[in-house]
């Protein structure tokens, strides 16, 4: 079934960027723009927010400089309000090296535990220990958070509004969200079904999306770095990010994949959705529509399949509208993996917008014990944030590093998918705690009655090896004695890892995949069986996010991180 999205409404035309302060730039050399801004640029846009990347003294000299007003401070940088001929001084002032958009943002059943495994681990099967989440924080940065909800009740340890309320879900996706992750839907006797990954673990609740579940980059990032300022206070471990936005210039430069970069290097893992953006309107599949911040290497990017509403993955298939890679701008393999994101039940907010707007996707119960179906990579990111914690429970040492890599390798793959279609594969949390537990764990474990393989496929690149001389040891603890395929920056490794074994960028055990300018389009490992290329938008082409077209033809307003991470179908 092809999803329909639905575009709340028409964002007002209001352009707003971040600017990077740094060491001069070589005289005439102008700042690497993203292409909502060129176009703000070129419509002469009078009233711009720029997010200013420095500290506070370089904020206010830039300040000074253009004679405008600071709107806010930010940690490590600060917002102006300027206009289009302000903007284009600021391209060409030669302390400024980039410009970024900062831009408004949206938001991104019953959720089967045992397709996952999840019911496995929680009653500690075979030599497993049961794990529930608890002790680990998942800081859920979304809309918001209805903490009288039956299945949230004493889950939220904490909250923290970022535009101005008091954490009350309006919108309620992010209700949604975290009973995804910690509800306790499943052990209430008049909610079914409709429990969390991880009913053990707490929630931080952030918000940053308003009542229709907008909002901007800024407060994503304010909030991103409030969760690793008080990480220690709160043992925030996980990050879930069920939003994201379109990628309008490289990873490197894109403000909020700094801070998503910056939560990793402090030791959270950040799980992010890889976005709703699997085929157009017509029904056209597209490749490369990995929405910001999934887009970056650090993140655990997911993307969703449809279970079919059975808990047998026999019948899995990656859902229409789950984003496909590669990235945009990086050629960046994504998504990392993928996991159950349709037709998800959970907490539903009473009198918020979705419930009031879709009564039809009303499940179960009333008020404070209301449940109700959505579809999207918000719920599949979501489902993972869940299960990360539970095998963090288990093996709290693993670094955000560490956890990607466990996740994938025991993901069993989607060769009908390819790659860039569902990663490493459809996630198995079973499979990824029996590493933790046995020195040999299982190549296969056995979901609802069915044998379930490892793809023993994991992505690596160099940047998460900084400070590592460039070198990883895949011990995770204990040694990986199993083969294992490994993908590494520019080069797919198909080989093994017999036992505790140090790889480098140059390691090739088998058939390479060059990655980036010698991309191996026709390969079936990458794309998949299913891929038709007449019927096929390859990024570059015109891509639809929202009511805008911004690939191949970039607009103001189009640099939205969006609640299209829900897909209506």
């Amino acid at each position: 079934m092809i999803a329909i999205r639905r575009f709340p409404r028409i964002l007002a035309l209001t352009a707003t960027c971040l600017v990077y302060v740094v060491a001069p730039a070589a005289a005439g050399q102008r700042a690497r723009m993203s292409a909502d801004l060129d176009e703000a640029l070129a419509k002469g846009a009078q009233s711009i927010d720029v997010i200013v990347h420095g500290d506070q003294t370089s904020v206010d000299t830039l300040a000074r400089r253009y004679n405008v007003v600071v709107k806010r401070y930010l940690k490590g940088g600060g917002v102006l309000r300027i206009n289009a001929g302000q903007l284009a001084a600021l391209a060409e002032d030669p302390s400024v090296d980039h410009l970024s958009a900062d831009a408004r943002i949206r938001a991104s059943d019953a959720v089967t535990a045992q397709a996952i495994g999840a019911d496995q681990v929680w009653a500690g099967v075979g030599k497993l220990k049961p794990e529930s989440g608890r002790g680990i924080v998942v800081a859920v940065i979304d809309s918001g958070v209805d903490v009288r909800h039956e299945s949230l009740q004493g889950r939220v340890v904490y909250s923290r509004d970022f535009i101005g309320g008091d954490g009350t879900d309006l919108y309620g996706h992010g209700t949604h969200v975290a009973g995804i992750i910690a509800g306790q839907g499943g052990l209430l006797g008049n909610a079914g079904d409709y429990g969390g990954m991880a009913p053990g673990a707490a929630i931080v609740n952030l918000r940053v999306l308003d009542a229709t579940g907008a909002g901007v980059v800024s407060d994503v990032v304010d909030a991103i770095d409030w969760a690793v300022d008080n990480r220690k206070a709160f043992d925030i471990r996980v990050i879930n990010l069920s939003l994201g936005g379109p990628v309008t210039q490289s990873y490197k430069d894109d403000p909020l994949c700094e801070a998503v970069e910056r939560a990793v290097a402090a030791g959270i893992v950040v799980v992010a959705a890889a976005g709703n953006y699997g085929v157009t309107r017509e029904g056209q599949v597209i490749y490369g529509g990995i929405t910001s911040p999934g887009n970056d290497p650090s993140v655990l990017t997911v993307g969703a399949i449809d279970a079919h509403a059975t808990p047998q993955r026999s019948d899995d298939t990656l859902a229409t509208y789950s984003s496909k890679g590669p990235t945009l701008y990086d050629t960046i393999l994504k998504p990392d993996l993928v996991a159950p994101g349709s037709h998800i039940v959970s907490a539903e907010t009473a009198g918020s917008y979705l419930s009031a707007t879709y009564p039809e996707r009303h499940v179960a119960g009333s008020g404070a014990g209301a449940y109700i179906q959505v579809s999207g990579t918000s719920m599949s990111a979501a489902v993972v944030s869940g299960a990360t914690a539970l095998l963090l429970q288990a093996r709290p040492q693993l670094s955000p590093l560490e956890v990607k890599m466990v996740l994938q390798l025991t993901s069993s793959f989607m060769p009908e998918e390819g790659l860039a279609g569902s990663g490493a594969g459809s996630m198995n949390v079973l499979a990824a705690a029996a590493i933790q537990s046995e020195r040999t764990p299982e190549l296969v474990t056995t979901i609802v009655g069915e044998p379930t393989a490892a793809s023993l496929v994991a992505y690596v690149s160099p940047e998460s090896i900084v400070g590592r001389n460039g070198v990883l040891k895949l011990s995770l603890g204990d040694p990986v004695v199993w083969g294992a395929t490994i993908v590494w920056g520019s080069t797919i490794v198909w080989g093994s890892v017999p036992g505790e074994k140090t790889l480098q960028p140059t390691d090739v055990d088998g058939n390479t995949i060059i990655w980036g300018s010698r991309i191996v389009w026709g390969d079936t490992i990458i794309w998949g069986s299913r891929i038709v290329w007449g019927d096929t938008i390859v990024w570059g082409s015109r891509i639809v996010w929202g009511d805008t077209i911004v690939w191949g033809g970039a607009v103001p307003g189009s640099a939205n991180v969006t609640d299209e991470t829900i897909a209506w179908e």
